[in-house]
């Protein structure tokens, strides 16, 4: 057999170099996994004014590229790979990958969360640049802006309410006739000012160069598709999406329990299996944010010494 690490950490955005730097600082033997870049999400966002020390022009890149370095700094050890399959029963856990098999006595899951998309044309060019997935990281760059909302559940209404302290105006675009959020939330939104609805109807395109400039709406009941053009002074204009979130677990089905896809764990990351953690947006919890995703990452590692230590 070959080396064991302490920690194996999968995944590489806020919650996995959180825990890669708590687990290497504590001078744990620590190896983080990732396949593409660093960063997951936040790895795509323009500007950041949400985490805590991040006074001016802080993007998500600018961050995680000091998250990643920092780990490094004490220690942390990485691998390119994708992940194909992993034993996590017994003391020593096996991490089985495209280019490679690796062992550690505790896992660390923060394989992170996926928003649903809406998967039109011009939507993935202008990620960062008008079309977001995320009020809470990005309501206040559109500041009385008009913004627009695709969703019809709980997650986009109150996303929808939260927006209209910021944008002059907000327009819930919606597939059916009616809204799927339950009736407290409905009852609040529709008693907003601010908040119009745009009912049967989905985003088939979205249009711009450099900002997103407009968009094509279609009714899905006529077929009739309109053009919506940003206001002249403001040259662009937002769309939320809130159409669901995928998170990254199909690799531990039937091996940890979940909810709905989302990783089950206690206050310490602790999952049902000893020795394995889960941190960051693939777990189920109320607040997904970077703030949050490196939190769960340092209780997690801190958590894996403890169970490291009570092993030995």
């Amino acid at each position: 057999m070959g080396k064991i690490y302490d920690v194996i950490i999968i995944g590489a955005g806020p919650a996995g170099l959180s825990a890669g730097l708590y687990a290497g600082r504590a001078r744990l033997s620590t190896l983080i996994i990732e396949k593409g870049k660093d960063g997951g999400q936040i790895g795509q966002t323009d500007e950041i004014e949400n985490y805590p020390g991040s006074l001016s022009e802080e993007t998500g890149p600018s961050l995680i590229a000091r998250m990643t370095a920092q780990a490094e700094r004490f220690g942390v050890e990485r691998v390119v790979d994708s992940v194909e399959d992993v034993e996590l029963e017994g003391d020593v856990k096996k991490i089985k990958c495209k280019r490679g098999e690796y062992s550690a006595k505790t896992i660390i899951i923060a394989n992170g969360a996926t928003p649903v998309p809406i998967n039109c044309p011009g939507e993935k060019e202008l990620i960062g640049k008008g079309v977001s997935y995320c009020a809470t990281c990005d309501a206040a760059f559109f500041e009385d802006f008009e913004v627009y909302v695709v969703g019809g559940g709980d997650a986009a209404v109150e996303e929808a309410m939260y927006l209209t302290k910021f944008a002059r105006k907000v327009t819930v675009i919606h597939r059916r006739n009616e809204l799927r959020a339950v009736k407290s939330i409905q009852e609040k939104a529709f008693k907003n000012e601010k908040l119009e609805f745009m009912w049967d109807s989905v985003v088939k395109k979205l249009k711009g160069d450099g900002l997103l400039e407009s968009m094509i709406v279609e009714n899905v009941k006529t077929g009739e598709r309109t053009e919506i053009f940003a206001d002249e002074e403001d040259g662009t204009f937002g769309v939320f999406v809130f159409i669901g979130y995928s998170p990254n677990s199909s690799l531990y089905d039937g091996k940890v329990v979940m909810n709905k896809g989302y990783i089950l764990t206690d206050d310490d990351m602790k999952t049902n299996i000893p020795g394995v953690f889960a941190a960051g947006d693939i777990r189920e919890k109320s607040l997904r944010q970077v703030v949050t995703a490196a939190a769960d990452g340092a209780i997690a590692a801190v958590q894996a010494g403890k169970y490291i230590e009570e092993m030995e």
